[in-house]
């Protein structure tokens, strides 16, 4: 019997009407003959309703009490959703991420899952029910509730999948699968078939529908993963290993993120251990650190920018500012209001010319460039994000992405 992992996002049951719909599809793939896991996320804004309440309550809420918090989205989702499975007549169970066996560490708001002990989902699964599964949550080993952080609900799914193996992971959500470009940006921007982990990680990076750990995982154990729509039949996007000679010789999409800011520690003294003693604190704050320059001067010191996501531009700074003062650092200055705007594709590993190309499209078109950062099939540009819908929208003609 194929086993199926399906998760569906917050608009997907936003409504008692929208869980019914979902129910409906779920039951559908059971009647198919497969077995079925569900992992859902909270009702529709939820979660950011939740987080408001805490503030009102909190000018800075514990760690700990907001992850309990914000667990309980997921629990009334899951329930009501197997309400409607049983109502409908379907032998269904749902679970906390603690049930279903989803370890994390302890670092509250952002919990990496350090393993999935999967016995209670297999044992219902076993006695033929769907198991709805609260996404976004685990369990640290002294029994402390965690969550995943933002997306955390795409990387319960495909680890789950893992855990048991499940023949496919499939992602449902409000869009029809992964595009060439936002299409809330980019009109003519067209649904991508297929594409590989490693673009897809790179375009999740970046600020595409699904969240990059999900990736990660999916693209270490070999899960496939099908992005769709819950509110049509329309064929979504399939994310696996395989990929089509002809999308190998271009670039598959163009990614926008304007969660950027930038921090810059002017004129360092110069000397060994200078880049480890000022981003060490930032990853022990699991503040993750993106694009980073280095400018050295003629007098021995140097100017350090890089860019951080512009929610952990407060918290970045503070520390930043500390370890400034111990390096002899002239000042720190920080900058909020930046986007970063990527063309993606495994082309890019042999091919010349794609980033002269994508310079040039930019210059033609008024945006002036900050920071330049690559992968082996990714070019990424920090802007002033007043022109970052411009310069996707540039980069998707440019590159004649709407084109099939």
């Amino acid at each position: 019997m194929p086993l199926i992992v399906q998760k569906y996002g917050g608009s997907s049951v936003a409504d008692a009407e929208r869980i019914i719909n979902v129910a409906k599809r779920i039951g559908a793939v059971q009647k198919s003959g497969a077995a079925v896991v569900v992992v859902v996320s909270a009702m529709g804004d939820t979660t950011d309703e939740l987080i408001e309440l805490a503030h009102t309550i909190s000018h800075e809420p514990h760690a700990r009490e907001m992850d309990l918090l914000l667990s309980t989205g997921e629990l009334v989702s899951s329930t009501l959703l197997t309400m409607a499975l049983r109502e409908l007549g379907h032998e269904a169970i749902s679970l906390s991420g603690p049930q279903a066996g989803i370890r994390t560490d302890t670092s509250f708001g952002r919990a990496r899952i350090s393993r999935i002990e999967p016995a209670r989902v297999r044992r219902e699964l076993d006695a033929g029910r769907i198991v709805v599964v609260a996404g976004f949550q685990g369990i640290t080993a002294e029994d402390d509730i965690t969550t995943l952080g933002r997306g955390g609900s795409d990387t319960t799914a495909v680890a789950i999948a893992a855990a048991l193996q499940a023949d496919r992971c499939e992602i449902y959500t409000d869009v029809e699968g992964i595009y060439t470009a936002d299409p809330r940006i980019v009109s003519g921007a067209r649904k991508i078939d297929e594409v590989g982990y490693e673009e897809m990680l790179e375009l999740a990076s970046l600020g595409a529908k699904m969240h990059p750990r999900s990736i990660e995982l999916g693209g270490v154990y070999r899960v496939p993963i099908y992005v769709a729509s819950s509110f049509s039949d329309t064929p979504g996007t399939l994310i696996h290993t395989g990929n089509q000679m002809e999308d190998r010789i271009k670039v598959t999409g163009i990614a926008y993120n304007a969660n950027v800011a930038k921090i810059t520690v002017q004129s360092v003294p110069d000397r060994p251990g200078l880049a480890a003693a000022l981003f060490e604190p930032l990853a022990e704050a699991s503040i993750s650190v993106d694009t980073i320059v280095q400018n050295t001067g003629g007098d021995k010191s140097t100017d350090i920018s890089f860019t951080v996501s512009r929610t952990d531009l407060p918290a970045a700074v503070r520390l930043v500012e500390g370890m400034a003062q111990q390096l002899g650092a002239a000042g720190v200055v920080s900058s909020a209001g930046l986007a970063a705007v990527s063309i993606v594709g495994s082309g890019m590993q042999n091919t010349p010319g794609y980033a002269s190309r994508m310079f040039r499209l930019l210059a033609n078109g008024g945006v002036n460039i900050d920071m330049i950062t690559t992968s082996e099939i990714r070019i990424s540009c920090i802007i002033d994000e007043s022109q970052g819908r411009d310069a996707v929208r540039l980069l998707h003609e440019g590159f004649q992405l709407d084109r099939s």
